[in-house]
């Protein structure tokens, strides 16, 4: 560990034991836990999203090339220079590093696409049966570069999920999967994002605990796993933790009761802190899946979900606003007046800063 990584430490001790926060500092360190989207493809300092930036000290975006309404409309990504000049103008609102995120797993889950001038990634099912992992080192490294060069810096990828269930449609369906195997599934995860940490690109493991084995689709409403999950589906979690490869974990919006009889699992204390963080032993940053989902946005208020994941022990809140929209104002005011009443307890809000601080300096 070198001297700037233990100072960085250093300071977390003393700012988590600090109990006197103003309400502007306050609501800046829930605006680190946010990742949202928007809908220029190009900003000014007019637009929403570059005054939520500076006055809120979001911790990231995720960008869209299309509508989720409306496929014929482009919403952030519509070439390499488009893309590279609305990095560079996110990235320049504020001198602290901003999460550029997107999903460029390969295949049919690709932003980046041939038609805006970017090249193809074959998706995760054929890699995993080529089989061949130098093919895949070269595929990734491309993929990365890609991504580097247009200024992001976050993909929501690789999927680690099992191709556990034939009649699954969001992720075997989307041949998202490398395969059944779970080494197999972690060796090719594992070469994914070696290749995006040359690049400084954050890895996201999805789906935690495993959306492989489930017949529904999250987007579209509850989904239940109870009767078709296994804990093989953890392994590859399991494996790619104990080899120190893990920066950023994505919870999945599935239901397991014999997990939690009560929750999904981004809202389940018992799947994100006492699985993932206590029995697996994960230090990193833990993400939601997107919470505008209608497998939570139709079963819980916005102040539920929020609170329920903060106390859950999520890190960062994704709200893509594609299935809804949803301004950072009402998301900070939400959550600040929760820890304000005391149902959100305020170590929460400052240990996920110290998490996302630390993934910023050691990964970016």
């Amino acid at each position: 560990m070198n001297l700037k990584v233990k100072l960085l430490l250093l300071l977390f001790s003393v700012f988590l034991n600090a109990t006197e926060i103003n309400e502007e500092d306050l609501k800046k360190m829930i605006g680190q836990m946010l990742v949202v989207g928007f809908n220029e493809k190009a900003i000014t300092k007019e637009s929403q999203i570059y005054k939520d930036i500076k006055k809120y000290n979001l911790g990231g975006v995720i960008l869209f090339d299309r509508y989720y309404m409306d496929r014929s409309v482009t919403k952030n990504v519509e070439s390499p220079l488009q893309l590279k000049a609305l990095t560079t103008a996110l990235q320049s609102i504020r001198e602290e590093k901003l999460l550029i995120s997107i999903d460029q797993e390969g295949g049919k889950v690709a932003r980046l696409k041939k038609e805006y001038g970017f090249g193809v990634t074959p998706s995760a099912k054929s890699i995993g049966e080529k089989g061949d992992a130098k093919y895949a080192s070269s595929v990734y490294a491309s993929l990365a570069g890609e991504l580097a060069n247009g200024g992001i810096n976050c993909n929501f990828a690789p999927v680690v999920d099992l191709s556990r269930n034939a009649e699954n449609k969001v992720i075997v369906g989307l041949e998202r999967s490398y395969g059944k195997s779970a080494q197999e599934v972690s060796k090719f995860a594992q070469i994914f994002i070696d290749e995006q940490k040359k690049k400084k690109v954050v890895s996201v493991l999805k789906h935690f605990p495993g959306h492989g084995s489930s017949l529904g689709d999250s987007h579209k409403g509850f989904v239940d796993v109870t009767n078709t999950w296994d804990k093989i589906e953890l392994e590859p979690y399991k494996r790619l933790i104990k080899e120190g490869k893990v920066d950023m974990i994505m919870t999945a919006h599935v239901f397991n009761k014999n997990l939690d009889k009560n929750y999904p699992a981004t809202l389940s204390y018992n799947v994100n802190t006492n699985i993932l963080r206590k029995e697996l032993g994960f230090k990193g940053v833990i993400i939601s899946d997107d919470l505008q989902m209608k497998a939570i946005s139709e079963h819980y208020s916005l102040k539920q979900s929020l609170t329920l994941a903060i106390n859950a022990g999520v890190n960062i809140l994704l709200f893509g606003n594609q299935l809804g929209t949803q301004s950072v104002s009402e998301l900070i005011d939400t959550i600040y007046q929760q820890v304000k009443n005391g149902a959100i307890d305020i170590q929460k809000i400052k240990y996920s800063n110290c998490l996302i601080e630390q993934l910023k300096e050691n990964a970016l």
